[in-house]
């Protein structure tokens, strides 16, 4: 039944005789049916935690909570970066802060985590990426990409972890972590920022794409060639298709990838998904891209800001200014969901639930439910952020199995989290 529901949990890293699998499940169970229900006081508290004197630009959990589930132990810890020069971790059910990098002039543009390893990535205005101990937010190596960094994203290939970054010159550095030694570096697109970096849920793939230049493609590269050579020419395709806005992957799937495009002579915005493959020869490696899917967003224009997450392998959600809307890939709208009263700023999605944040101060929580292999959405309950008097609303939000934080911009230009810890 566990491995029915969860397919990570493990409890064989505990003490022996201190965990069953029927104790897991039941503790389990109990704290799932909480994050449906949502009730204040009965099933989470809420704590507010300061102390950045900036903004927040970017929030990533920083522990792993998949595989370690006994009563008591359960500790989630957030990372920020922030435009007062800081990278701080923040204890989630206590919401208090455990450390602060020292503050530097230069703003912090991006932070991202590494779970397994404990560690924290962050990159500045200036291109300088630095690697921190997550526990004790000691700087273990730095490296200038001498260009404004957009993009990082960070995958282990055979136990062995790497960074790509992406930087406004069109520049693609691949690095060692955490020595952060430089494996690769490729010039991907001529004097043109690249602020699309994704890499797949099989850590085969990386996409790379820029929305401010219409006349580039996304191109595809094969992380193998980014990871192992240093001298030859990576293997890469560029997708036939222009515009791009959004790209995400399709979680389920072996590499499925959908591509939103702008269309700005029709002013419409299509959605095209593609499969990746590579086909090898005796001479050479290529990698294809081919069509499986394509429609049209009615009702929709380029003028629009549509944020866009895959589910399964054939699930698209979008956040469409107030309105979440869930999609076949095929194009047929299953469902739509006006819970908000303003623009969705961001959407977090697992295998569990939905989470949306929105500029009205709030968060909406959704669960999943399959019925004839049709994925469907149950809307479930706000989570309030507190007073417009104070805050503009919530930017961001990120979730764990125990734990939805969200970021929320005060009306001083500063912004604060603001926590949900479920009972345990």
């Amino acid at each position: 039944m566990c491995l029915d529901h969860w397919t990570f949990c493990n409890i064989s890293n505990l003490t022996p005789g201190m965990q069953t699998w029927k104790k897991y499940y039941l503790h389990r169970a109990k704290l799932e049916h909480q994050m449906a229900s949502g009730k204040p006081s009965a099933d989470y508290t809420c704590l507010a935690m300061r102390g950045h004197k900036g903004k927040i630009v970017a929030m990533a959990y920083l522990s792993d909570n998949k595989h370690m589930f006994g009563a008591g132990n359960v500790r989630s810890v957030v990372c920020t970066a922030s435009t007062d020069g800081t990278i701080r971790t923040w204890h989630v059910q206590e919401g208090t802060q455990i450390w602060s990098s020292p503050t530097q002039e230069v703003p912090f543009v991006k932070v991202i985590t590494v779970p397994q390893y404990k560690l924290a990535i962050s990159t500045d205005a200036h291109g300088t990426i630095k690697v921190w101990h997550g526990e004790t937010g000691e700087e273990l190596a730095a490296f200038s990409t001498s260009s404004s960094s957009s993009s990082l994203v960070a995958y282990s290939v055979n136990n062995k972890p790497f960074l790509t970054a992406s930087t406004a010159g069109g520049a693609i550095y691949t690095l060692e972590v955490p020595n952060l030694n430089q494996v690769s570096c490729i010039t991907a697109y001529q004097n043109s920022s690249i602020d699309l970096l994704l890499c797949s849920p099989d850590k085969r793939w990386l996409v790379a794409g820029s929305t401010e230049n219409a006349n580039t493609s996304p191109k595809i590269f094969y992380t193998d060639c980014l990871i192992n050579s240093v001298d030859e020419s990576p293997i890469f395709s560029s997708l036939p298709v222009n515009n791009c806005a959004v790209v995400c992957w399709l979680p389920k799937a072996a590499a499925r990838i959908a591509v939103m495009c702008k269309d700005h002579v029709s002013v419409q915005v299509n959605i095209t998904v593609f499969d990746l493959s590579v086909k090898k020869s005796k001479y050479k490696m290529e990698v294809l891209a081919q069509q499986v899917a394509s429609f049209t967003l009615t009702g929709s224009t380029w003028s629009t800001t549509i944020l866009m997450e895959g589910q399964g392998t054939e699930t698209i959600l979008l956040g469409c200014g107030s309105e979440l809307k869930l999609y076949s890939i095929a194009g047929t709208q299953l469902e739509a969901f006006q819970d908000h009263k303003n623009t969705i700023s961001s959407i977090w999605v697992d295998s569990f639930r939905v989470v949306t944040s929105s500029l009205d101060l709030s968060l909406r929580v959704y669960t999943w439910k399959k019925a004839n292999k049709i994925s469907s959405l149950t809307s479930r309950y706000h989570l309030l952020g507190g007073s417009h008097r104070w805050s503009r609303g919530f930017t961001d939000v990120a979730c764990d199995n125990v734990s939805i934080v969200g970021v929320v911009a005060e009306t001083d230009g500063t912004s604060i989290l603001r926590a949900y810890s479920f009972n345990l």
